[in-house]
């Protein structure tokens, strides 16, 4: 899965997982990554793996799915795309 921007919250309780990827989807348009591109959530706390779905499913993001961290490091790595008409919802 291709992801355009990876968050690393590994280490930190929830909700700061899914306080960085409320504040990635307020600053999407405005900072260098495009309409449609994937963000990637990496979290080692497990509440991480209901919180950040149940969270997408709130403000309209689509979680794509959970994959292993691309740096082989611990937990787990969330994957999420903004578009441009939930953006605006």
């Amino acid at each position: 899965m291709n992801v355009d921007l990876w968050i690393d919250e590994r280490g930190r309780r929830c909700p700061i997982p899914v306080i960085s990827l409320a504040r990635a989807q307020t600053t999407w348009f405005r900072d260098d990554i495009g309409v449609d591109e994937v963000v990637g959530m990496l979290a080692d706390d497990p509440a991480a793996e209901y919180d950040i779905p149940a969270w997408c499913r709130l403000k309209g993001a689509e979680f794509l799915g959970s994959v292993n961290p691309p740096d082989g490091g611990s937990g787990m790595g969330y994957v999420v795309r903004f578009s441009a008409s939930k953006h605006a919802a």
